[in-house]
């Protein structure tokens, strides 16, 4: 006999912490992914894009692993300009959202 969704999860409790923070890593690595498509679509390494913005070919390599938590914003913006975009920043409390840059 089929074991049911609630006999399975009595027997294997899930962790919904862990899953979250699971999530916000994967999360993070797809953004970075991402950026680094942008910068190979707009034809630059990482260094020809870290003299551009001022900054070393270190520091464009921990963006695009998204490590942000110590990116200056200023960072930040001139890496998405370089590559044809900008930046948005919101402040969000629950639905709302007030665009602040």
């Amino acid at each position: 006999m089929a074991m049911s969704l609630e006999d399975f999860l009595a027997e294997h409790p899930v962790n919904r912490a862990s899953v979250e923070a699971h999530k916000d890593r994967m999360l993070a690595e797809v953004r970075a992914y991402r950026l680094r498509e942008l910068r190979e679509d707009a034809g630059l390494t990482q260094q020809e894009l870290a003299d551009r913005i001022g900054v070393s070919q270190r520091q464009v390599s921990k963006i695009e692993h998204g490590e942000l938590d110590n990116a200056k914003v200023g960072t930040v913006r001139r890496y998405l300009e370089a590559v044809g975009g900008g930046l948005a920043l919101e402040y969000v409390i629950g639905d709302e959202r007030v665009q602040v840059a």
